[in-house]
């Protein structure tokens, strides 16, 4: 039992004190940024640096293992780790102060330099973080002190001087006992004290995201617009939707639509401040706001839009109906000069993306969207503005909130992505997707369907092929294409299915008669290759 009290007042009440300063302290930093810096929080501006300074192994182990929900996963996982080290500190200050306060203090430190450092960061945006640092700081001083004080945490004071001191305060003087139950005691005040701090922290979190407004302020703004009726518009052929239990709809809704970029915060723009600019390598500059862009002929068109992290059979992938301005038409305002190559497009939160210029300058429906399945763009999906480019995948033309177009070249600068070992260039690649049967469920014997989708951007799909249990490849119906922008629906009836567990494999071939690549390699440095392949029982 002595033991064990020993422990708890060694190691678990120290650390207890760390947790909760750390806590204390990270509430009030966010707290801090809902008042004077919305989007520089210690949480945010350490989570996003860590994306920047993750290399892409990291990237593409994230994504395989939590998908869309890479960035919950993220906070979720710097949160252990302060806890973690927030308690470390605190048994380090107990036993060798004050370095329990340093290692605090530079949790603030490194987050004020994270914010310091973020593209566009305001002037306040190092506030929050160093507010959380002091904090948490303070409270562990204050923690520390009244554990040394109660005699429940005297880092390597020996078993004969607590004797001493619990003898001298009138503690534990009747025998075991009555030490017992002072310890008890004692303990039990401590952690009101160390769990108040730490409850503090949680309801600042919770007030500051109460007064962050906004994001609602901004959602009220967008659900007002009115977008203009489309010059063009644009159709999906009755044929289009096999209309299969299981089978991925040939448009997606917005709610469904895969969200992978870097942004660990949502950017808020207003549309009312939103610019573009056009520079570079042009004759002209050319600057454009929201009411100019709404101002010219939007054109509706339906394109696919694929993440280059998408692994071979995987959900990274979209359809859409967009709404948005050519961006070849305000090109040609700008005039490219002779030489120019790329289009480096810059998000608001500093991401950027490298499009071939001639890919902009030719006949694909390459916009500037605003709309998105016939309603302003979420948020979370670059409203105000961002880029559809139909044919490449999205790292490299997908900007979202997008604010600069600078005509250059592929020699002269790189993108975010290019910067960490992936190619300037990426055009998706040809492919295609088993769906149904979906999970393992079982279908039964005779006629059995399978069905998926395909995919070869500006080129478009000229058959669809289904091997079974390494047999001959058989040819697979496809629905009505929309356009050569967009995936196709397939499906496949075997009409002979057999009890037993079986394999399926489906390959693509486009309308330039390429076949789709069957070698496996990974999503580095340019998108997966291989055939999808799955597993059912017949019963």
């Amino acid at each position: 039992m002595g033991e064990t009290r020993s422990r708890t007042r060694r190691w678990v009440l120290p650390a207890a004190a760390g947790a909760g300063a750390a806590v204390f302290g990270a509430g009030l930093g966010e707290l801090t940024a809902a008042i004077i810096a919305p989007e520089s929080g210690p949480f945010v501006v350490v989570g996003a640096a860590l994306i920047d300074l993750a290399p892409p192994w990291a990237k593409d182990t994230a994504i395989a293992l939590f998908g869309t929900g890479d960035k919950p996963a993220l906070l979720i996982g710097i949160g252990i780790v302060l806890l973690v080290v927030s308690g470390a500190a605190g048994v380090l200050e107990a036993r060798r102060p004050p370095w329990g306060q340093v290692v605090l203090g530079l949790f603030g430190a490194v987050g004020a330099l994270a914010a310091a450092t973020r593209a566009n960061a305001p002037m306040l945006a190092v506030v929050p973080s160093l507010v959380a640092g002091v904090a948490a700081v303070l409270a562990l001083r204050v923690l520390i002190g009244r554990l040394r004080r109660g005699g429940a945490g005297a880092g390597d004071r020996s078993p004969a001087d607590g004797a001493a001191a619990r003898g001298a305060d009138g503690v534990g003087a009747d025998g075991d006992g009555a030490d017992a139950t002072a310890d008890g005691a004692t303990r039990r005040g401590f952690l009101v004290w160390a769990g108040g701090a730490a409850a503090i922290g949680v309801l600042a979190t919770v007030a500051g995201s109460a007064l962050r407004a906004g994001g609602r302020a901004l959602s009220a703004v967008r659900d007002a617009i009115r977008l203009p009726a489309p010059a063009t518009t644009a159709s999906v052929p009755s044929g289009a939707e096999l209309g299969i239990d299981g089978l991925a709809p040939v448009i997606t809704p917005n709610a469904e639509f895969y969200r992978i970029d870097t942004a660990l915060a949502v950017p808020l723009v207003d549309p009312a401040e939103w610019r573009l600019r056009i520079h570079g390598m042009v004759e002209r500059e050319v600057e454009l706001t929201w009411d100019e862009l709404l101002a010219l002929p939007l054109d509706e068109s339906v394109t696919t839009l694929a993440c280059v992290s998408n692994e071979v059979g995987g959900s990274l992938i979209g359809n859409a109906v967009w709404l948005g301005h050519p961006i070849r038409e305000l090109l040609a305002r700008a005039r490219p000069l002779a030489g120019a190559d790329m289009v480096l497009s810059r998000s608001v939160d500093g991401f950027t993306a490298s499009t071939p210029l001639e890919v902009l300058q030719d006949d694909r429906a390459a916009i500037l969207a605003v709309g998105m399945n016939g309603e302003p763009l979420p948020v979370e999906h670059g409203f105000p503005v961002r880029m559809v480019v139909p044919g490449l995948y999205g790292y490299v033309s997908a900007t979202k909130w997008v604010v600069e177009l600078e005509v250059t070249r592929f020699d002269a600068v790189n993108a975010y992505w290019t910067d960490r070992g992936w190619s300037a260039q990426g055009p998706i690649k040809l492919s295609s997707r088993i769906d149904v049967p979906r999970g393992g469920r079982p279908v039964d014997a005779g006629a059995a369907v399978l069905a998926g989708v395909a995919w070869h951007q500006h080129v478009g799909i000229d058959a669809v092929e289904v091997q079974l249990d390494d047999g001959d490849w058989r040819p697979a119906t496809l629905a009505t294409a929309i356009s050569s922008d967009t995936w196709v629906q397939w499906r496949y009836e075997w009409p002979d299915a057999s009890p037993g567990t079986h394999t399926a494999r489906v390959r693509a071939i486009g309308a330039d008669g390429a076949v789709q690549i069957a070698d496996e390699q990974g999503v580095v440095p340019d998108g997966a290759t291989g055939l999808h392949e799955i597993s059912f029982d017949v019963r």
